[in-house]
């Protein structure tokens, strides 16, 4: 795969934070799925912030490199063989280091310690499937360690990487002094289903800056995962953590009220699979919501193990994955949602998207069940936001439908409990109608 090109990323002026304050106290670690630009933006800050750098790609430097960590006793020696099989002068409090793919070394990852000790360089680590057990096993993890994580593209690096500085500060200030955008809004939804269609990955993003050709585009989306699936070979051997992903999509379009693994396994357990689901949450891969059953703040307390909805961590990806076993001609997906046209049983893509914008922004996937009067059904709260010592009750809807039935008895139920704003997502612009907030989707990315 050719790297994509270095896009404007908001994670720099965090790297640029951690050197000014830590200032060689500590290394920075980076997490994050494969593919999202983990090693283009690091190695963009190492150009542009250090006299010299040499990068380690532990996916494809020598035996002899990988080896150098076996035995750290000589600092020296190590800094030695390093210069010499890099051709890089490394230059005291002027150069940097970078661990990339460190969980392919756990060994470089437990040196850190020593290193950053020694105080004569700075030090950062990427990897994804970095808190999976079997790369941390038999290891010490360094204190000395502090961790970002790194998403996909979020809305507005996708419009910076389109040229465009100005949609989202527009956005901010509507978000901030709320109106409808009456002939705005067409456009500006619009633009927000192209970045549902292309996603949050760089090289997808690339390759529609550069072919303007969704076929190109979801091309870049199938390497993508494909790497996926290799990495879940190695967080299960079985296959069975490609299965669950893959099934993702018909999961979502079932409409149930959680992820039944025993649609995909017939006659599974969902205590048997706690683990591999952890797992696979921490591959990044996938958003998981849990089912809060006593919606209250300090959700993480209620939140049941057993009874989660499952999402793609990029909704460009999840665009390509709903069709990938069909040629790209047959994905309805990319002309039904550019020309607004999405039939109802694809309207959880509005639900993916949320997921993803919450995630990046820092929020904690909760959402709520409970049986209506009849018992026959459920009601359903898609999200619970903590807000201060409240709950905020969001409802997504894929359409201009107006309805929420849910969002009225979940705020009768637990009036006491939440704030005074609850939102329904959907597609048509801004309104507010007594304590609702009607919020078109791309203003999702404020909450």
């Amino acid at each position: 795969m050719e790297p994509e090109r270095p896009f404007k990323r908001k994670i720099y002026d965090r790297l640029l934070q951690w050197k000014q304050s830590s200032n060689g106290k500590t290394a920075l670690l980076i997490e994050g799925a494969r593919r999202i630009g983990k090693s283009t933006v690091v190695q963009t800050f190492a150009r542009n912030e250090y006299e010299s750098f040499i990068l380690i790609d532990f996916t494809r430097c020598s035996q002899e490199v990988k080896d150098l960590f076996n035995d750290i006793s000589d600092l020296n020696y190590i800094f030695l063989r390093l210069q010499l099989v890099y051709g890089v002068k490394l230059v005291e409090r002027k150069s940097l280091i970078v661990f990339d793919e460190v969980q392919f070394q756990p060994l470089a990852r437990q040196a850190i310690k020593s290193f950053v000790e020694d105080g004569r360089y700075d030090y950062i680590e990427t990897g994804s499937l970095i808190s999976i057990r079997k790369n941390t096993k038999n290891i010490l993890i360094p204190s000395e360690e502090e961790r970002i994580t790194m998403f996909p593209m979020d809305y507005e690096e996708f419009r910076w990487a389109l040229g465009d500085t100005a949609t989202i500060s527009l956005l901010r200030s509507v978000w901030e002094h709320p109106q409808p955008l009456k002939e705005a809004h067409r456009k500006l939804m619009r633009d927000f289903r192209l970045y549902m269609l292309v996603g949050g990955m760089p090289q997808a993003v690339d390759a529609y800056i550069s072919s303007n050709n969704f076929e190109e585009v979801d091309r870049a989306k199938r390497l993508i995962l494909d790497l996926y699936d290799e990495d879940f070979g190695k967080i299960d051997p079985t296959g069975k953590a490609s299965r669950i992903f893959a099934a993702i999509p018909a999961q979502l379009n079932s409409n149930a009220s959680r992820y039944q693994i025993s649609s995909v396994f017939p006659g599974a357990h969902a205590e048997d699979f706690i683990e591999l689901i952890s797992e696979m949450e921490k591959s990044m891969t996938v958003n998981i919501s849990h089912h809060c059953d006593d919606p209250n703040v300090g959700m993480a307390a209620y939140e049941d193990l057993h009874q989660y909805k499952m999402f793609v961590g990029d909704t460009g990806l999840f665009v390509t994955l709903a069709f990938r076993d069909k040629e790209f001609t047959e994905n309805i997906i990319y002309e039904k949602l550019l020309s607004d046209k999405l039939p109802a049983n694809l309207g959880y893509l509005y639900e993916n998207i949320v997921a993803q914008m919450l995630v990046s922004s820092g929020n904690k996937l909760f959402y709520h069940t409970w049986p209506t009067e009849s018992g026959k059904h459920n009601y359903e709260i898609d999200f619970l936001l903590s807000r201060g010592a409240k709950i905020a009750p969001v409802e997504v809807k894929s359409s201009t439908y107006k309805a929420h039935a849910s969002l009225d008895e979940f705020c009768k139920k637990y009036s006491s409990r939440i704030t005074n704003d609850r939102y329904l997502i959907y597609t048509k612009d801004y309104a507010r109608i007594e304590a609702v907030k009607y919020l078109p989707a791309y203003l999702a990315y404020f909450l």
